[in-house]
């Protein structure tokens, strides 16, 4: 089906009450600007806005992210490494929700609600000042990566973790995160276990098989492929997430908004920017899971 056929058939779906409230919306959004310019006598400067995205760089003769990008580049990797880590420990976790042994289940069912009961914000600052920074400290990665960072071969470090010199920082955001996220993630592991029925585990065990060989080739194939979308979306969470390790000065997208309104004054252009960016990340991850979604029902 083509683009202009799929527009047509949309806007026949269209009811008068829609257009009704996308002019009220657009009249509301029109209103606020001009408060905005009015009473705050905000001078709107978003043709400067380009230069905080990319630049110019005469010395390399290319164009090179600014700070903008620089920080989305640092939240997508963050988001990444976080997310390998909450799944490999959400996985654990929910694992341990569902084993036969008490004592397991309580220590696992015990970290889950902690963490998702107590306010965000807490949990990081908990995990980052009791746990995160001892560990660096433990294991001196902050010296490793001074030692790296004055290398001049360290292009495959810089090009996995940006500048080795903030590497320390992106670890801790990365750990505190994914320490964070492993509870929600353990929670939709453990109900996709238990979505496996009772006979398809009574049958391996008549058949002889451990309950490690029943777990790894009979429940967890099944449950995985009922929690992907569950899953999908709690990887799109954890983006939006990630703004609040911000607070423990990651370099993430939100702290370089954060530098760059402040210095520059240019408040709103750089937080609607920055808005923009997180949607046009979260959303095209969005189409991206619900096309995989869509071609794996099909495939079915």
């Amino acid at each position: 089906m083509s683009g202009a056929t799929r527009s047509r058939k949309l806007m026949k779906r269209l009811h008068w009450v829609d257009f009704l409230i996308m002019a009220v919306l657009a009249a509301f959004f029109l209103y606020v600007w001009l408060q905005i310019e009015g009473k705050l006598n905000y001078i709107w400067r978003w043709d400067q806005i380009p230069n905080y995205l990319f630049f110019y760089d005469e010395r390399t003769e290319r164009w090179t992210a600014n700070v903008l990008i620089q920080g989305l580049i640092t939240t997508i990797r963050i988001s990444i490494y976080a997310s390998i880590l909450a799944l490999i420990l959400g996985v654990i976790l929910g694992i341990a929700r569902t084993v036969t042994n008490l004592t397991v289940r309580m220590l696992a069912r015990t970290y889950l609600e902690f963490l998702r009961n107590i306010p965000p914000l807490v949990v990081i600052f908990i995990f980052y000042f009791f746990l995160s920074e001892q560990l660096i400290a433990a294991m001196n990665i902050e010296d490793w990566a001074y030692g790296v960072a004055r290398q001049e071969d360290n292009d495959v470090w810089e090009f996995f973790f940006g500048d080795m010199r903030r590497f320390p920082s992106l670890i801790s955001g990365v750990i505190v995160l994914a320490l964070f996220e492993s509870a929600f993630v353990g929670e939709i592991v453990r109900a996709g276990i238990e979505s496996i029925g009772r006979g398809q585990r009574e049958a391996s065990r008549s058949l002889g098989m451990s309950w490690l060989d029943e777990t790894r080739f009979v429940v967890m194939p099944q449950a995985l492929r009922k929690v992907l979308p569950p899953l999908a979306n709690q990887f799109i969470s954890l983006i939006k997430d990630s703004a609040i390790i911000s607070l423990i000065s990651v370099q993430d997208l939100t702290l370089k908004t954060v530098d760059l309104a402040n210095s520059t004054a240019m408040i709103f252009e750089a937080w609607l920017t920055t808005a923009a960016l997180y949607f046009t990340l979260c959303f095209s991850l969005s189409l991206f899971f619900r096309r995989l979604e869509a071609r794996g029902k099909s495939a079915h």
